[in-house]
């Protein structure tokens, strides 16, 4: 058995189905850190901004001979990157379920945490619009670390809100990072293939429990826990 005092989740690809544009993204944010003075041989086209981010900051402490400070370019490739996220919010959809979980959950009376890649401005849309808010004891959008997931930064820092140890969180997501970020820990993580990733890659990545939807979760908290949920 397994005393759950809480559960974290991730955001998109979890809760809601997030149009993002990814590659009209990459292809803005790499132009500016190039035209930055990072050279575009090190940056891959299809690789992610957090990945890209991690090469300029290992370019810049080394060299140092780009025009700005790392943290500079930094806040220019997310405000980039916001501009895109603020834009898929407006178009996003929320999975099924998801607010009968949420309420499910709180009445079992456990904490909820949100930790998101997404900036806070398009996570604050997003849940406003969908009326989560109010389920949320602590939501952590990537603007409230210096290092997101698969980081154990991002994560420890929901946990630390919600005033919970690893080893009483369940953590959901849809992606290997959200995996990852359970496993440094040493929390239980559940995958939902409800995003990008099938099972197999969740698996691979760590994932304790998968399920193909976020209505299962009540469900699976009260297997833990040795109780039996009433209908």
């Amino acid at each position: 058995m397994m005393e759950v005092k809480g559960v974290v989740f991730d955001l998109d690809g979890t809760l809601v189905r997030f149009n993002l544009n990814y590659k009209a993204v990459r292809s803005e944010v790499r132009s500016y850190l190039v035209n930055a003075g990072i050279p575009a041989s090190v940056l891959e086209v299809n690789e992610s901004i957090f990945e890209m981010l991690k090469k300029t900051e290992i370019f810049t402490r080394n060299l140092r001979n780009t025009r700005l400070s790392f943290n500079e370019i930094r806040t220019q490739v997310f405000a980039i990157t916001e501009k895109y996220e603020l834009e898929a919010a407006m178009d996003t959809s929320l999975f099924p379920g998801v607010n009968e979980t949420l309420k499910t959950l709180k009445n079992l009376g456990l904490k909820l945490g949100l930790f998101t890649m997404n900036s806070g401005r398009a996570v604050d849309y997003i849940l406003n619009r969908f009326r989560l808010t109010s389920f949320f004891d602590a939501v952590v959008p990537r603007d409230n670390v210096e290092y997101v997931k698969p980081h154990p930064q991002h994560l420890r820092a929901v946990l630390d809100s919600l005033g919970i140890t690893a080893a009483n969180a369940l953590i959901v997501g849809d992606s290997p990072s959200d995996m990852h970020s359970a496993k440094e820990l040493g929390a239980v993580s559940v995958g939902l293939t409800t995003g990008l990733t099938g099972v197999g890659e969740l698996i691979r990545a760590g994932a304790d429990y998968v399920a193909t939807s976020i209505t299962d979760l009540p469900h699976l908290v009260a297997e833990l826990k040795g109780d039996t949920l009433k209908p």
